[in-house]
């Protein structure tokens, strides 16, 4: 040391940086896959529950009036449901597909109602099947 002054400077290399930034990268690049697999799975637990929910309201409904409701809409204007529920995939209220009663399980023969309800969306699960089939 002359003068009061360091002959080594303070601070990384280039090659260190390097080095880092190549660690940080490598581990964005498995925990990013991970994160959307996680975020995916949530929304189909979501759309699960929702759809357990709706079925469950569709027969308490048809057991109480002695008719299947006529749409969605009806479980809510009757107290059954405060809102209709967000299907998760498509991000919409509005995409539930409805299936109607056939004229042989009807309960009331002269308006026919919701039988079953599925997601409107045209996507698959991770494990494969189509949400449109749950």
């Amino acid at each position: 040391m002359r003068n009061g002054n360091s002959t080594h400077s303070k601070g990384f290399t280039i090659v260190e940086m390097i080095i880092v930034m190549t660690i940080i990268s490598i581990l964005a690049t498995l925990a990013v896959p991970m994160y959307q697999k996680s975020i995916q799975r949530s929304k189909e637990s979501v759309l699960k529950n929702n759809l357990f929910t709706i079925r469950n309201v569709i027969d308490e409904y048809t057991y109480d009036k002695q008719k299947a409701p006529q749409s969605l809409q009806d479980l809510v204007t009757e107290g059954y449901l405060r809102q209709v529920p967000e299907d998760p995939i498509t991000g919409s209220n509005q995409s539930w597909k409805v299936i109607m009663e056939d004229s042989l399980t009807m309960v009331n023969q002269t308006e026919p109602g919701i039988f079953d309800v599925r997601s409107g969306a045209d996507k698959r699960s991770l494990e494969g099947s189509p949400y449109s089939e749950w």
